[in-house]
C-alpha cells in the first residue's frame, strides 16, 4: 500500500457552522428572489422592490439567526443533560459500566478477555470513562458540542449574503427585473458548485439542482404577483 493511498484530507464539516452557513446563503437567495419576483411580477415600481427586499434581507436573516441559535443551544443543553445522567450512573454502578462498556467492546470485535481488560483501563480515568460512555451510547463527542453562537452568526451572516444578491442591481439603480434573475440565477448555480465540494456529488448536476429550485419558487411567486398584482392595487 502506497502513501497516497493511506493519506487522504477530509472537510472541516464539524462545529455546527456548514450547514446553518449553506443552508443561510441558499435561504437567503432564494427567499428574497421569490419576494422580489413577486413584486415584480406585480409591476411594482423599482423602489417598492428595493424596499420589499431590504426588509427581506433584514428579517429573514434575524429571523434565521435567533431560530439556529435556538435550536442549537436546545440541542446542546439536551446532551449536555444526558451526559449528566450517564456521568452520575458512572458514580453509582461503576461495576455495571464496566461491564456495559466491556460488552461494547466485544461487539466491536474484541476478545471477552481483552473487552474486560480495556474496558477496566478506562474506567480508572473518570472523565475518559465518561467521554467513551457517551460517546458509544448517546453517539456524540461531549467535548465537541456545536456552538449556538457560531451556528446563529453564520445563520445571519450567510442569509444576509444570499438576500442581498437578488437585491444588488436595484442597489445599483436597476429597474428591471431581469438583471436581477439572471444574477440570481448565477449565484444559485455557484451555491450548487460549492455545496458539491463539501458532499463530493456531481459539481454540475447539483448546481443545476439548486438553481432549478430557485426558479421554481422564484416563477410562482412572480407568477403569483403577475395574477393578483392588479387587483390589490
Amino acid at each position: 500500500m502506497t502513501a497516497a493511498e493511506v493519506h487522504h484530507t477530509h472537510h472541516d464539516i464539524a462545529g455546527g457552522w456548514l450547514r446553518p452557513a449553506v443552508f443561510g446563503v441558499m435561504d437567503g437567495l432564494v427567499s428574497n428572489l421569490a419576494l422580489i419576483s413577486g413584486f415584480a411580477g406585480g409591476a411594482a415600481v423599482g423602489h417598492t422592490v428595493l424596499l420589499a427586499g431590504l426588509a427581506g434581507l433584514v428579517s429573514g436573516s434575524t429571523s434565521m439567526a435567533i431560530g439556529e441559535y435556538t435550536s442549537v443551544r436546545s440541542q446542546g443543553e439536551a446532551m449536555r443533560a444526558e451526559v449528566e445522567v450517564e456521568r452520575r450512573e458512572l458514580e453509582r454502578s461503576p461495576v455495571a459500566e464496566a461491564t456495559e462498556l466491556a460488552g461494547v467492546f466485544r461487539r466491536s470485535g474484541l476478545s471477552p478477555a481483552l473487552a474486560v481488560q480495556v474496558a477496566a483501563q478506562i474506567s480508572r480515568e473518570p472523565e475518559t470513562a465518561l467521554r467513551i460512555h457517551v460517546r458509544e451510547e448517546l453517539g456524540f463527542n461531549p467535548d465537541e458540542l456545536p456552538s449556538p453562537l457560531l451556528a446563529g452568526a453564520a445563520s445571519f451572516l450567510a442569509f444576509g449574503v444570499g438576500a442581498l444578491v437578488p437585491l444588488f442591481p436595484y442597489l445599483l439603480g436597476a429597474r428591471s427585473f431581469l438583471a436581477c434573475a439572471v444574477l440570481s440565477a448565477f449565484a444559485m448555480f455557484g451555491v450548487g458548485l460549492l455545496v458539491s465540494r463539501f458532499t463530493r456529488r456531481p459539481a454540475l448536476r447539483t448546481g443545476l439542482r439548486q438553481l432549478a429550485l430557485g426558479a421554481v419558487a422564484a416563477g410562482a411567486t412572480f407568477l403569483l404577483g403577475a395574477v393578483f398584482g392588479t387587483a390589490v392595487r
